[in-house]
């Protein structure tokens, strides 16, 4: 099925050239038709394909898609509008990105397909530490995989400067107890949007970012 027609990519690439609020406010009926609410449709739909496999996921895609909308307040840039359309599918949805998951990102120079986990608090990192040092050839095992290294190469994520020294033995045997995130990122054409194969090729990815979400899930608690 088809979600989106090139509307979608031709809205962003005009808004971009007229980030502002006086282009958008004319263009506002086109944004609905073409960009918000396709795309509303588009997530629900991966949604409900992923609670074939993930039950436990019960969201609302208002509770996974973010703004268009620029948090400018501490920024230089002070055009007020993304130049791209985004979602963050878990069960915690955009509002807890230290939940692992799916976020897709539709712009018209890619399609941005990530997963792991982003915004981790102490506690949290703290227990995915302790899940590492304790089974590091485990997590390796997952982040090695054949398919996983394929589609998305390796764990992304700010990490410590200065190692403590009750991580300094753990980190010899696995450099990325360093990490304070734990993410991984694949990019696919900008065609990919106006598929038919569109979700089907996005559940591919899902299904390959899972065991290392599901690690990091459990990992955390």
């Amino acid at each position: 099925m088809q979600y989106f027609t090139e509307d979608f990519v031709d809205f962003f690439e005009e808004l971009s050239k007229n980030n502002h609020k006086e282009w958008f406010h004319d263009h506002k009926k086109r944004y609905e038709e073409s960009v918000k609410k396709p795309f509303e449709i588009f997530i629900g739909k991966m949604i409900q394909e992923i609670q074939k496999y993930d039950p436990k996921l019960e969201i609302d895609p208002k509770d996974c898609i973010l703004r268009i909308h620029k948090d400018i307040r501490f920024s230089k840039d002070k055009s007020p509008y993304n130049l791209h359309y985004t979602a963050f599918i878990s069960r915690g949805g955009r509002k807890d990105k230290s939940v692992p998951g799916m976020f897709l990102r539709f712009s018209p120079r890619m399609v941005g397909v990530m997963g792991g986990c982003f915004g981790v608090s102490k506690e949290q990192l703290h227990n995915l530490r302790t899940k590492i040092h304790l089974d590091p050839s485990g997590f390796r095992k997952l982040i090695e995989d054949k398919d996983f290294v394929q589609k998305f190469g390796e764990i992304k994520g700010r990490a410590l400067k200065r190692i403590p020294k009750e991580w300094k033995e753990a980190y010899e045997r696995e450099p990325l107890i360093a990490n304070k995130q734990f993410y991984f990122v694949a990019e696919e054409a900008t065609d990919l949007i106006t598929s038919e194969d569109l979700i089907p090729k996005l559940m591919v990815y899902w299904k390959t970012m899972q065991p290392v979400n599901d690690y990091l899930t459990k990992a955390m608690q």
